[in-house]
């Protein structure tokens, strides 16, 4: 098996409104990439909240009684705690600097995947789009997950597969960390047209041993390898192309990734 991982050139900063999959096909071709069926295009999840308008200036953010007292204990800006908040379903873990959720879309993760970095003042183009202004400081600006990563994905799949011919699988990734590990790692919050589980039980290994439990986290395998492609900071690599995907393209969601509250043994 090889497995190829291209980041695409030229993506520009993204804004509210943008045409994320007629970008990903002008960059494509500016590489002379062209797509084959089982070829799987990696989106970082900040561009597909970008285009979708999910950037929050926090001067326009009334934090709740709630949203203060969970700043007081977690020394955090208590207009970010009120957007946590929005975005959760539960608040797990508070304590200083640290904020564990349970997102709306389901996983578990810190401060309801909202992210200051690499969000700032978007020129003109946010006019009338985001509330906000030039001059309020880069801190003041986030930026929420997609509403729907899998809809999102599945809504840039069929257009590139119209323009393509070829049948595609579609993911967007953020970063998140680990229970029990340090540092953080790509995982997969939207699919569309890949598989997030694959199910191995039942398959033999090399002496002959049918396997019970074996069960792959595909996407995020992908994601993980992703996300060393696109970088962490400022490498401007927020789309990557993947060739040699080594299992059936299928449809799937995000939701066949994540543990049923009666089999996690941690929360």
């Amino acid at each position: 098996m090889t497995l190829n991982l291209t980041p695409l050139p030229g993506i520009p900063l993204i804004h509210p409104g943008d045409d994320l999959a007629e970008i990903i096909i002008k960059s494509l071709h500016h590489a002379n990439l062209y797509l084959q069926d089982g070829d799987v295009l990696v989106m970082a999840q900040k561009i597909v909240s970008k285009a979708e308008g999910r950037i929050i200036n926090l001067t326009t953010v009334t934090p709740s009684p709630e949203a203060i007292k969970i700043a007081t204990i977690t020394e955090k800006d208590p207009r970010l705690l009120e957007l946590m908040l929005r975005e959760s379903k539960t608040v797990m873990r508070a304590q200083p600097g640290v904020v564990i959720v349970e997102h709306r879309l389901g996983f578990v993760c810190a401060n309801a995947g909202i992210d200051h970095s690499n969000v700032g003042w978007g020129g003109d183009r946010y006019q009338g789009k985001i509330e906000g202004h030039r001059e309020d400081p880069p801190d003041e600006w986030v930026l929420l997950l997609p509403e729907s990563p899998d809809a999102s994905a599945q809504a840039i799949r069929h257009r590139l597969e119209q323009a393509s011919g070829v049948h595609l699988g579609v993911m967007i990734i953020d970063s998140h960390g680990r229970a029990w590990r340090m540092g953080a790692v790509g995982v997969a919050i939207g699919l569309a047209g890949l598989p997030g589980l694959v199910d191995l039980r039942g398959q033999s290994d090399l002496f002959g041993y049918k396997l019970r439990f074996t069960q792959v986290g595909a996407a995020d395998e992908l994601a993980a390898a992703a996300s060393l492609v696109m970088g962490q900071t400022a490498e401007s690599t927020p789309v990557v192309h993947v060739r040699g995907f080594p299992y059936k393209l299928r449809e799937a969601s995000l939701e066949e990734l994540l543990r049923p509250k009666e089999l996690d043994l941690f929360r």
